[in-house]
């Protein structure tokens, strides 16, 4: 598509508390998913919409993110981190990379999602609505917490009673950047709502093609490993029984003797010989050892 948009901002300052202990010393937008860490899945799918320049915001062990992505680029894209010391929210977040998009539209994605929605299509909705912003909208799969009007294409209103998902990726003109404090702790919600009760350009696309998940939560995480997987460079013992959807990260070892059904071994994780783990979580560097049952280590 012609490139109506060059950039995209991905969130990735989130301090992912309901994911925890796997978040402990992980931004949440990094963990693994079949060895690739999540917010890539967002990257991947902003580039493929004609973007090139990437901007993530950090706040929980930001030094991840340097060291996962080095360099200041990505498939030819520049790549761009900006740390908030004081959580911003997502209006603040916004408001706190303006200086990095030249005073030009951008795409916001949420960095705890996994999706391939088309973000081309939201764009073009976007430009051809006349849309100060366009939030992407699904008719299920999670809360439904968004009014909107399909023959007008505006957003009514946000909370209880609504009939469409919020699904955390919309698209923003500059002039939004005006409805921001600077330097305030804000959601974009607050603002939205104000934008409805003057009449603004909210407008919002229905995308139910594709998939869309929310990986909130440990269930969450578990259920996008659908499929067998294991890295080339991961080291399995005599006699290891893999099944499910067991998923073994780079350089993973696994003992001897070791059975494992729907684990996630990250990078680096170690299984002892004769171990017998359901559903278990092993994270980067750390040990499992015995028998357990949804279990993180």
């Amino acid at each position: 598509m012609d490139r109506l948009i060059h950039n995209g901002f991905v969130l990735g300052a989130g301090l992912g508390t309901r994911l925890r202990p796997l978040t402990a010393h992980l931004p949440k937008p990094l963990i693994p998913i079949h060895g690739k860490p999540l917010i890539q899945f967002a990257f991947d799918q902003l580039l493929d919409a004609g973007l090139t320049n990437l901007v993530v915001n950090t706040h929980h062990c930001a030094e991840a993110y340097a060291r996962e992505f080095p360099g200041g680029a990505y498939r030819g894209a520049a790549l761009r981190f900006r740390h908030e010391e004081l959580l911003l929210e997502t209006a603040g977040g916004i408001k706190n990379v303006e200086d990095l998009l030249g005073g030009e539209p951008l795409v916001v994605y949420n960095g705890d999602i996994l999706s391939d929605l088309p973000v081309e299509a939201a764009i073009r909705r976007h430009f051809a609505a006349g849309n100060e912003v366009t939030l992407v909208l699904r008719s299920s799969g999670g809360p439904l917490q968004v009014a909107f009007d399909p023959p007008s294409g505006k957003v009514l209103g946000f909370g209880e009673g609504g009939q469409y998902l919020f699904t955390g990726v919309y698209v923003i003109n500059p002039a939004f950047f005006l409805r921001i404090p600077p330097g305030a702790k804000i959601s974009v919600i607050p603002i939205f709502r104000e934008m409805i009760l003057r009449g603004e350009k909210l407008g919002g696309v229905v995308l139910d093609q594709g998939g869309w998940r929310d990986l909130g939560t440990r269930e969450q995480y578990l259920a996008v490993h659908t499929h067998p997987w294991i890295h080339p460079t991961a080291r399995i013992g005599k006699g290891v029984a893999l099944s499910g959807a067991t998923s073994v990260g780079a350089n993973a070892e696994i003992g001897d003797g070791a059975a494992l059904r729907d684990c996630i071994l990250w990078r680096g994780a170690k299984i002892a010989s004769g171990s017998l783990l359901e559903r278990c979580i092993v994270t980067t560097g750390k040990e499992a050892r015995g028998e357990h049952a949804d279990a993180d280590f």
